[in-house]
């Protein structure tokens, strides 16, 4: 959504600057004098404050790299001298490990009202595209970092998800030996993922520009889905919502610092505080909790289809998780954004979220255990996953595209405006 600039430098050094390098023009265009929907709710608040937790992991980051010693001798060590010896080295690795999961709540909360209110559709498609990237990339970032303390759930993890890559086919096994470096998960490993960790998050920085970029040639999407059609549609970015931000941004932050000076490994694996130990595998491997729903995924897959084995058949299921996201899209026909105004697909969506909580739980638990037994019939967690996945990509695959077609949605507001100030029929307050 281009605007006309209004930037009017006062100073000398500012018109000499503006002349030759118009940053400040440019800063204040994207971020103070933006026009911006004025029906926007708090949902849409978790792009500033991945924006901030982004921050947070780069400069925690770099410091916690100045101590550490990628090395399987030492890696254990390195982090237990950090927590212990280093000024305030219990603080930045807490803030650094908790800040991992707290930046995957913001995300999941922040794609969940993108496929709410419909922010992938035309004309952003390209924003969302480059969002999914940026999610990838956070978990390639996530399970890396997450083995260089080198406990035993570091280890063993790294080793069961690099020996599920091998599993794929022609390319598997080149990948597989590119990441352990070696014959086996080791130092070789460990300074390959160390390097990569430390590399990731400035990649994804990148793409948080491209991000930001393709979010204001549009413009922002909003709760109603209808598109911006005049100046009473909108209002300046600053002070409404640099404001509003910066309130959810605290709130946040507060949250986050209870877990990182109160309960700082509550997020973490007990069997992580014990070195790794390759002759020693633990009873249960799961990996952090933002990945559980893959990782059921992964486990749901237990009969082969054809030619594709079940090992093979889970990972490109896991995979295919992911992947669908990027032809989301195209996928969802509908021409009404905004599900506020969709009863039925309101409703799949409730059951979708459902559907990958539920999966989060089936991660966590050992898949032969029974989520219920009454009268000697009962359910096994693996069961359960097979459900679940089956509605994941049912929902993508089946529902969306069918719903776009057969769906009847309610009358929309005619603006933004008239939505906001109550003035058409069709209104309905802000979410």
């Amino acid at each position: 959504m281009s605007h006309q600039s209004t930037y009017e430098p006062k100073t000398g050094i500012e018109k000499w600057l503006d002349s030759r390098l118009p940053i400040v023009r440019l800063g204040y265009d994207s971020f103070v004098d933006f026009p911006t929907p004025r029906n926007l709710n708090y949902w849409y608040t978790f792009g500033g404050i991945l924006a901030v937790f982004l921050v947070i992991q780069i400069l925690s980051g770099v410091v916690l790299a100045m101590h550490y010693v990628p090395h399987v001798d030492h890696a254990f060590d390195s982090v237990e001298r950090i927590r212990r010896d280093i000024n305030y080295g219990w603080l930045i690795q807490s803030m650094h490990a908790n800040g991992a999961s707290f930046f995957f709540v913001a995300v999941y909360l922040h794609m969940f009202r993108g496929l709410y209110y419909g922010s992938y559709k035309a004309p952003r498609e390209v924003l969302w595209i480059i969002g999914v990237v940026i999610y990838l990339l956070m978990m390639a970032a996530a399970f890396m970092g997450y083995v260089l303390p080198w406990g035993q759930m570091s280890y063993w993890g790294a080793t069961v998800i690099t020996n599920l890559v091998g599993a794929l086919p022609v390319v598997g096994e080149g990948i597989r030996e590119w990441l352990w470096g070696d014959f086996a998960v080791g130092n070789a490993t460990l300074n390959r993922f160390f390097s990569l960790h430390y590399l990731i998050p400035f990649l994804i920085a990148g793409l948080v520009i491209l991000h930001i970029w393709a979010l204001h040639v549009p413009g922002n999407n909003n709760p109603t889905g209808v598109e911006v059609k005049g100046k009473g549609d909108t209002l300046p970015f600053h002070p409404y919502y640099t404001v509003k931000d910066g309130f959810a941004i605290v709130v946040f932050l507060m949250i986050f610092a209870g877990f990182v000076f109160y309960l700082p490994s509550v997020l973490g694996h007990a069997d992580n505080s014990i070195e790794a130990n390759p002759l020693v595998t633990p009873a249960h491997i799961v990996p952090e909790w933002y990945f559980l729903p893959f990782y059921a995924i992964l486990r749901a897959v237990t009969f082969d289809f054809g030619p594709i084995s079940a090992k093979l058949g889970g990972v490109l299921a896991m995979f295919g998780a992911i992947g669908v996201l990027f032809a989301l899209p195209w996928l969802d026909r509908s021409p009404v954004k905004s599900m506020r105004y969709r009863p039925i697909a309101k409703w799949c969506f409730l059951i979708f979220v459902i559907a990958c909580l539920g999966l989060g739980w089936c991660g966590a638990e050992n898949p032969d255990n029974m989520v219920f037994e009454f009268g000697g019939i009962g359910m096994p967690f693996v069961v359960l996953s097979q459900i679940l996945t089956a509605y994941y990509f049912i929902y993508f695959l089946v529902i969306l595209p069918v719903l776009g077609f057969v769906e009847k949605p309610k009358e929309r507001p005619e603006s933004i405006e008239a939505s906001v100030l109550g003035s058409s029929p069709a209104a309905a307050p802000a979410e």
